[in-house]
């Protein structure tokens, strides 16, 4: 008898976990509209910046790379992603940032597709760009 109840417990717990599972899932598939994002990469050295996005709730983005800054535009349909960037304030960056920021931003414009896991945003397309949302 004990051992049925029991049975009868996991099942129940199976079928709530199956129900809450996917729709949990599938809000954090959204693209992140009103968020900000820091790019999975370390500081170039000497410094302690690391890139980040902060993408407004109609797509629009405030780039601040590892010396420039500027500004741009998400259009997202499903999976497909198109960036558009806007002008980047120079900011007397030294060559070797430079040269990182404009690789940046030309990463993002060749993303093709998008993907969320959680609080992980992968763009796509030339190559693989991954950020982390920013949850404080």
């Amino acid at each position: 008898m004990r051992s049925s109840l029991l049975t009868g417990a996991a099942l129940a717990v199976a079928v709530v976990a199956a129900t809450i599972g996917p729709a949990k899932a599938q809000a954090t598939g959204e693209f992140p509209f009103g968020l900000e994002m820091t790019l999975e990469a370390a500081p170039k050295p000497g410094s302690k910046r690391i890139p980040n996005l902060e993408i407004g709730d109609k797509g629009e983005v405030r780039l601040e790379l590892w010396c420039k800054g500027g500004s741009g535009q998400f259009s997202v349909a499903g999976n497909t992603v198109i960036f558009v960037p806007g002008a980047l304030e120079d900011r007397n960056c030294p060559p070797d940032r430079a040269q990182a920021d404009d690789a940046l931003v030309a990463a993002l414009t060749a993303a093709t597709g998008w993907s969320r896991q959680g609080d992980y945003v992968t763009f796509s397309g030339g190559e693989t760009l991954r950020f982390r949302l920013n949850s404080n």
